[in-house]
């Protein structure tokens, strides 16, 4: 019962944070506002959430978020390298990436290190969840990025987040 009237505890009080912290001011009206909207939105927008997985790894995931940052500022680095060189020396090209997650938050999350990766785009997501198209801004060897995401994103992601959330 308490599942289905608070479906996002965790969401719940950070938006009543928020909340606070917005409106600059902890009088009552404003605890009583910030708890309303911390309980209406994750209940109204439940359909459109994610569930959280009943097993995962946060140690991982720091180890994880730590090693994306890092291939951040290095593509950052390659790309610029890229765009100011000769333009026609450059291999765009949509690759096709296949997925082996089955954890809804896991390819969430795939999907948005892929793309916030400079050089790497997430261009579509099958219905199926199976297959991941993905633009690269110099591609030489498909096969080559297909590996590198998978071993690279995609293996820590299953270490993460180990079964499916259903």
């Amino acid at each position: 019962m308490m599942r289905r009237l608070f479906p996002h505890p965790a969401e719940s009080l950070l938006l009543l944070v928020c909340w606070l912290l917005l409106v600059n001011s902890v009088a009552f009206g404003q605890w009583l506002l910030g708890a309303f909207l911390g309980w209406a939105i994750p209940f109204c927008f439940r359909p459109l959430l994610i569930e959280r997985p009943f097993r995962w790894h946060p140690l991982k995931l720091a180890r994880f978020l730590v090693m994306v940052m890092g291939d951040i500022v290095v593509a950052n680095f390659q790309v610029a390298r890229l765009t100011l060189g000769r333009m026609q020396a450059l291999r765009p090209a949509f690759v096709e990436v296949p997925i082996d997650l089955d954890n809804e938050l896991a390819i969430s999350v795939l999907v948005s290190v892929v793309s916030l990766t400079p050089g790497s785009l997430a261009a579509d997501l099958s219905a199926d969840r199976r297959t991941l198209l993905v633009h690269g801004l110099d591609v030489p060897d498909a096969a080559a990025m297909v590996a590198g995401i998978k071993s690279r994103y995609e293996a820590p992601l299953k270490e993460i987040f180990p079964c499916s959330p259903t």
